[in-house]
């Protein structure tokens, strides 16, 4: 005989919350490890199609750090469309301006790029400061 592989149903996917607090902690690093938690690779039923993931509650978002000159060189681009509509934003203004942006792109872009990643992204929610409206999700799960 032969097995057949497991795929886990919508209802079986349990989800559960995880807080990430970014106090003197590097974008990069911790990214990934946000990543991986909004994609589900820790769980035993992971599937790459299937979106497995768990909800990550950032906070202190304000107190990041990164490594090397990135606090002077790194840049943020973006485009509208439209001739002439390119911008551009130093990584010190866009940490004066919001924060949140920095690691919400940082995530992003360690996310895989295909129809899952705005159902993922979804899931991350990300706080300047201690406070967050989440605290009563995650102590029901005990954490």
């Amino acid at each position: 005989m032969f097995q057949l592989t497991y795929s886990p149903k919508a209802k079986e996917i349990k989800r559960t919350w995880h807080l990430v607090d970014y106090t003197d902690q590097l974008l990069g690093r911790t990214a990934t490890k946000i990543a991986s938690f909004l994609i589900g690779k820790g769980k035993p039923y992971f599937t790459p199609h299937l979106d497995c993931g768990d909800y990550v509650v950032v906070v202190n978002a304000e107190k990041v750090k990164v490594s090397g000159k990135k606090s002077t060189q790194k840049i943020y681009y973006r485009h509208s469309g439209y001739p002439g509509g390119f911008k551009q934003i130093p990584y010190a203004r866009q940490m004066e301006k919001d924060p949140r942006k920095v690691i919400e792109l940082a995530v992003k872009g360690m996310l895989p790029k295909n129809k899952l990643r705005a159902v993922r992204l979804r899931r991350l929610k990300v706080f300047v400061g201690d406070k967050h409206p989440y605290q009563e999700k995650m102590n029901k799960e005990g954490k």
